[in-house]
């Protein structure tokens, strides 16, 4: 196994990888499809990372992620859209918003406050949805969160028919449209032609809930978080609070979900019950796997990989084979078969994932070596 690399190089590397992608849109078109894609795939990225929180830190499987990213979204589509149109007397309210979101009926609520507000509507999702889970371990835990994430996407779908006074919940399939674009204090209202604003937003959200991962992993929460992943019964005799260290997992994991959802519905221009179906779950689960679990650079190389693959090589190079073949089948439509086949394929190859924190990589390369040396005992 290589040694350490030197704290300088690895400074190195990781500023001149942030410096090229700040600058990466200069050198594209600026409205084009792949800064778009890459925009997403950001998106994507701030929601791997917290989820690796629960389940790469903590170690609690989640399969219903989709909800706080749901939650996320619909906090952008109530508080930053016209959809609760008689709000203020039909005037609308509106605050630190400016351009045309000034003018219209509605609530509109400045970017930065929907946030706010979308961080603790998830934190708190997270802290209801943990609860259920104290007690549970391994595939309980995933039937638990499972049920939570089928729940609010069936409320998503069935909102048109859910009324809160004189106004629908969710507006189903119809979705909620247009939502405001984002507006930052001392910058133009950002739009829908010139896609560089929203990239550097989504790359300075990424920054920040990286250096937030790192700083957690490290801090005593961290080590908790891993004690607790590692053995639930060793970590509560060493001293481990461990109701409050589960949920401040959930908690921390389900608001970076809402903080995406928040962005990504003001980017695509619409909130939908049709973005929120169990299968984007397992999406993001699957780059948290790819990457490597409980590793933060790994989970950002996974997300931006499966995100490129599922809207650039499965589209645009795999889909076109099968009919120059003289085959009439959409390989679009296979698209979670050949994430799964890669999965397959990386636990066989590499189980640790693309990039492996130093400790899951030490466990795997252990185990290999106790068993290497058992076998050669016993010949």
């Amino acid at each position: 196994m290589e040694g350490p690399r030197s704290p300088w190089i690895s400074r190195g590397l990781v500023t001149a990888v942030l410096l090229g992608a700040a600058a990466l849109p200069f050198f594209v078109d600026s409205g084009g499809p792949f800064i778009e894609d890459l925009t997403v795939a950001l998106a994507y990225v701030v929601m791997a990372l917290g989820l690796n929180i629960v389940v790469g830190f903590a170690g609690l499987l989640d399969l219903g992620y989709v909800a706080f990213f749901a939650l996320g979204a619909y906090t952008i589509g109530w508080f930053g859209s016209g959809f609760f149109a008689a709000a203020g007397g039909g005037e609308g309210i509106h605050l630190g918003v400016s351009g045309v979101a000034a003018q219209l009926p509605g609530i509109h609520l400045n970017f930065l406050i929907i946030l706010v507000i979308a961080v603790v509507v998830t934190a708190v999702a997270g802290i209801l949805i943990g609860l259920p889970t104290l007690r549970l371990r391994g595939d309980y835990i995933a039937i638990v969160t499972l049920a939570f994430g089928e729940i609010i996407g069936r409320v998503a779908i069935n909102g048109d028919e859910l009324n809160i006074g004189a106004y629908k919940l969710t507006n189903g399939r119809q979705g909620i449209t247009p939502v405001d674009k984002i507006d930052l204090p001392g910058l133009a209202p950002f739009t829908s032609l010139e896609l560089r604003p929203w990239y550097w937003t989504a790359l300075a959200m990424v920054l920040v809930v990286l250096v937030v991962n790192i700083r957690l992993r490290d801090s005593r929460l961290g080590r908790a978080w891993i004690a607790v992943r590692e053995d639930e019964v060793a970590a509560v005799s060493m001293g481990v609070p461990l109701v409050r260290t589960k949920l401040l997992a959930y908690a921390t994991g389900a608001a970076f979900g809402g903080i995406s959802g928040a962005f990504l519905g003001s980017f695509l221009n619409t909130v939908n019950a049709d973005q929120f179906a169990f299968s984007f779950s397992i999406f993001i689960l699957a780059m948290v796997i790819l990457g490597g679990l409980g590793s933060v650079w790994g989970v950002v190389v996974g997300a931006i990989s499966l995100s490129f693959i599922n809207t650039l090589l499965i589209p645009d190079v795999l889909n076109p084979i099968p009919r120059q073949l003289g085959l009439e089948f959409d390989l679009t439509q296979l698209s979670f078969g050949i994430f799964g086949f890669l999965l397959v394929i990386m636990m066989v190859l590499r189980p640790e994932g693309l990039i492996p924190s130093r400790r899951r990589q030490i466990e795997l390369h252990e185990g290999e070596t106790a068993e290497e040396t058992v076998l050669e005992a016993r010949a």
